[in-house]
């Protein structure tokens, strides 16, 4: 039985700027979310800032400080804006993103990819989640235990290391096949077990395995390279798509760009126990404080977030503030107004006055 939280107890939760445009669309994320929690009868939300970036560097002299760190440990969940990791000094390029995701064990990223009406998308019918396994694969970042998955045994060799574990895809299958019972109970596994048997063979092997526990979810499979074409070709056959994690990045910006701009693309990053709101696009330095910067992704995100907590802790008024985020952002766009990227003429700050004010329709 659902274990339902009827009290009104403020949700904490984190909140990181980031780099570039990051402080622009965190800052439109957080006004909607304030509004759809305060509609859904919940207290305010009791924000936790903490820095990463540039502004960690100038600060603490790291763009990952161990202040952060040890605030997330503490944290249940938080929004992270994009990071320009790329920009840091050649000594701290570190992603904070990947690190924050490693540290803390959050292995499943769900990526949803949904044609709005209203947008112009390359696939109109495209309705779908990518289920990506988030600590294994070929990221040389995160799947080792300690030091990089790439190495050089020579300045004309480099080679990189894949790791599958049985557990790793286990607990990743689970998240798929739940989530594809919430949707149309279907899961395609996606690997390329015809030139990589033994890794991407036991991420397949081990979904169908798990797959037993969940008779009334179709599952099949198909290799990546073919999944990239019937993704252009017909993206309105899939449901919940799963796979490793490098598959599943390139997957997910090819979904998102189908289903109108990756400016639209949101992602949660989760744990059994920790989730965090991060948009899949990055920083986009060269728009900062222009005002121009589309907010969707991460306040979709956002949603994503109320909603795990929501289902986590049984608490409905959650689910009904994430569910009110995402009907006033559809009900936006299908209203034609947008941002530059999108073909609108709408700033961050107008578009996201316009959610705020559709949060509180029913």
């Amino acid at each position: 039985m659902e274990r339902v939280n009827t009290t009104k107890a403020s949700v904490r939760l984190g909140v990181i700027d980031g780099d570039g445009i990051g402080p622009e669309v965190v800052a439109a994320t957080r006004v909607v979310v304030d509004e759809a929690v305060g509609a859904a009868g919940l207290d305010p939300v009791d924000w936790v800032p903490l820095r990463i970036g540039h502004d960690a560097i100038a600060e603490f002299g790291h763009p990952l400080p161990e202040q952060t760190l040890a605030a997330l440990d503490e944290l249940d969940a938080w929004i992270l804006g994009p990071h320009d990791n790329a920009s840091y000094p050649a000594d701290m390029r570190v992603a904070p993103g990947g690190a924050i995701r490693k540290r803390l064990g959050l292995y499943a990223n769900i990526r949803p990819a949904v044609a709005f009406p209203g947008v112009r998308a390359t696939a109109a019918d495209i309705d779908l989640v990518i289920v990506r396994e988030n600590s294994e694969g070929f990221y040389a970042d995160r799947n080792m235990f300690a030091g990089s998955g790439e190495f050089k045994p020579t300045e004309d060799v480099a080679m990189a290391v894949a790791v599958i574990t049985r557990q790793a895809c286990e607990r990743i299958a689970h998240q798929a096949l739940r989530l594809a019972r919430e949707r149309r109970k279907r899961v395609t596994v996606v690997h390329k077990a015809n030139v990589l048997p033994m890794t991407t063979g036991l991420f397949r092997d081990v979904c169908y395995e798990i797959a037993g526990q969940y008779p009334d979810v179709r599952v099949d499979d198909a290799h990546v390279d073919a999944m990239a074409a019937h993704l252009v070709r017909a993206p309105g056959e899939f449901d919940v798509i799963v796979t490793e994690n490098l598959f599943g990045d390139i997957l997910s910006d090819l979904a998102g760009e189908l289903s109108g701009s990756l400016g639209m693309a949101p992602s949660l990053n989760c744990s059994d126990t920790k989730a965090m709101a991060q948009a899949v696009h990055g920083a986009a330095p060269g728009l900062a404080g222009h005002n121009r910067a589309n907010p969707v992704a991460l306040q979709l995100s956002a949603a994503m977030l109320l909603r795990w907590l929501g289902v986590r802790d049984g608490n409905r008024a959650l689910n009904a503030a994430a569910d009110r985020i995402s009907g006033a952002v559809a009900a936006t766009l299908a209203a034609g107004i947008a941002t530059a990227d999108l073909g609108g003429l709408a700033s961050t700050s107008e578009f996201t006055e316009q959610v705020a004010a559709r949060v509180h329709r029913r």
